[in-house]
């Protein structure tokens, strides 16, 4: 295997890493509260995992996996912008 093949390797396994870790991070979350919730780091380790798993994917021309992880980034990211539009403001607070 080339260098090259193992960098893109380390890559899209850092990648699922990184969307496999929203699933400890909620687990543990809904453990402490002793109830199912989704913390905002879900998210984000959502969009930042699927994303270099999406560069990844697109290092391997492969459509399917592609579609997949396009399709996810734009749904964590809609779920990351309405978390924030609907945060109560620092100015709001201090009213």
């Amino acid at each position: 295997m080339s260098t090259t093949e193992t960098i893109w390797l380390v890559i899209g396994f850092g990648g699922q890493g990184l969307f496999f870790a929203r699933w400890i991070v909620q687990w543990f979350r809904s453990e402490r509260e002793k109830e199912s919730t989704i913390p905002l780091s879900f998210w984000y380790l959502s969009l930042i995992g699927g994303l270099i798993t999406l560069v990844y994917a697109i290092y391997r021309k492969d459509p399917v996996f592609i579609t997949g992880q396009a399709v996810g980034a734009l749904v964590y990211l809609r779920n990351l912008m309405l978390i924030s539009r609907n945060k109560p403001s620092l100015d709001a607070k201090t009213h």
